[in-house]
């Protein structure tokens, strides 16, 4: 049953390409796993899906979080066809969501030191 449900869900993630319009989303997974082990664990499984469905979706950040009891979870931004796409990823990847929000605007006070670094050729 779980296959057929996700069949669904990736037909209706995909667009034609000309369909297809990519948002910026950011997923919350709030005290989503005990350990940052049991994390790297759930973080591999994403980066597979992520591989194999990236006409649809691609992580561009995650930003593991330490929760206030203890637990560990997952701050992800995300370009995709919609958040339908996303739920299809994290369906792939057993993932948690506690929620999609759609990026309305991005304000840069700074620029990311690795990727300034990266550019300049030098480590960050």
């Amino acid at each position: 049953m779980p296959h057929r449900w996700r069949a669904r869900t990736f037909e209706r993630a995909v667009r034609r390409p000309e369909e297809a319009q990519v948002e910026t989303y950011v997923v919350v997974r709030r005290r989503a796993w005990q350990t940052r082990a049991a994390a790297h664990a759930a973080a591999g499984r994403a980066d597979v899906e992520a591989d194999r469905l990236s006409e649809i979706v691609a992580r561009t950040r995650r930003y593991v979080v330490e929760e206030v009891d203890g637990t560990v979870g997952f701050l992800c931004v995300y370009e995709a066809a919609g958040p339908e796409a996303i739920r299809c990823h994290a369906a792939a990847a057993e993932l948690p969501i506690d929620e999609i929000l759609k990026v309305a605007d991005a304000d840069v006070v700074r620029p990311d030191p690795a990727a300034v670094a990266a550019r300049e050729g030098r480590d960050p």
